[in-house]
């Protein structure tokens, strides 16, 4: 009971003072306010030592950057990228950003707190990316930097769990109800929530590709890609990831919004 009530006591609190926002509106609008129970300098250290270990690993199994033709290719892209960042938020420009290329079958790419980049040449070779598309999945990926969308989730998560003890507690459910109630929270918070973020990044990136002379219907062409690739049964709402097919609805209205800004730029 002592441990509902100070829940109870300290939320409305927590909820006052670590509500901001990350970044600036951009063109997209990316300025919805976050709530932050973790520091910036939290996540970073913690990336920075996730980041270390991925690349020594990388160089010890003889994976990382080996072909300089790619390797180059990626950096041009991502430094076009990172010079655009500053509409979303000026001190990202000051960041210690790290980009490399890791040589495995993965089809994946990300961006960690604080402006760690890795891209694996699986995603490169198997969707044979355009530059265009390349830089979309890229945008994608600094924006959730840019976002702290990790830092975000991280601070849901962990009131999300303070509920779920209190609630437990004063209640005398059980581990089953506790379960019940964890379960709740995944699929009724947790994972929207994880989707919305995707959505966010998805059109911060295309604003981000279009204020760098990439054209933003790469992003478009990418997820078409993608749909093609892979053949999901899971339900969007079971999902941490938008749908394809609503993925591809939504880029192409920021295409709409986003277009003037690639004609300045091209």
């Amino acid at each position: 009971m002592k441990k509902f009530f100070s829940a109870i006591f300290i939320l409305p609190f927590v909820l006052f003072t670590a509500c901001m926002s990350s970044t600036s509106s951009g063109l997209v609008g990316a300025d919805r306010n976050q709530l932050f129970l973790y520091s910036e300098a939290q996540m970073n250290q913690s990336a920075a030592a996730q980041y270390s270990q991925v690349i020594a690993e990388a160089k010890a199994a003889k994976n990382l950057n080996t072909d300089s033709a790619t390797y180059n290719r990626v950096q041009k892209i991502a430094n076009d990228l990172i010079a655009q960042t500053g509409a979303f938020r000026s001190d990202a420009l000051d960041w210690d950003w790290e980009v490399n290329v890791i040589t495995d079958s993965t089809i994946n790419a990300w961006c960690m707190p604080g402006g760690k980049i890795v891209v694996y040449t699986g995603i490169i070779n198997s969707l044979k990316l355009t530059d265009g598309e390349l830089a979309a999945v890229m945008g994608h990926e600094i924006s959730h930097a840019l976002k702290e969308h990790s830092r975000e989730q991280a601070s849901r998560e962990a009131l999300t769990q303070l509920g779920i003890s209190a609630i437990s507690s004063v209640a005398n459910i059980g581990d089953l109800g506790t379960t019940a109630l964890a379960l709740g929270a995944q699929y009724g918070l947790t994972l929207p929530f994880s989707r919305d973020n995707e959505t966010e990044a998805d059109n911060m990136g295309t604003e981000l590709m279009a204020r760098a002379g990439y054209d933003p219907n790469e992003a478009v062409n990418i997820w078409k890609k993608m749909d093609s690739l892979t053949n999901s049964s899971t339900p969007e709402f079971m999902s941490t990831h938008p749908s394809n097919s609503s993925r591809i609805s939504n880029l192409q209205k920021i295409v709409k919004k986003v277009w003037p800004l690639y004609e300045e730029a091209k």
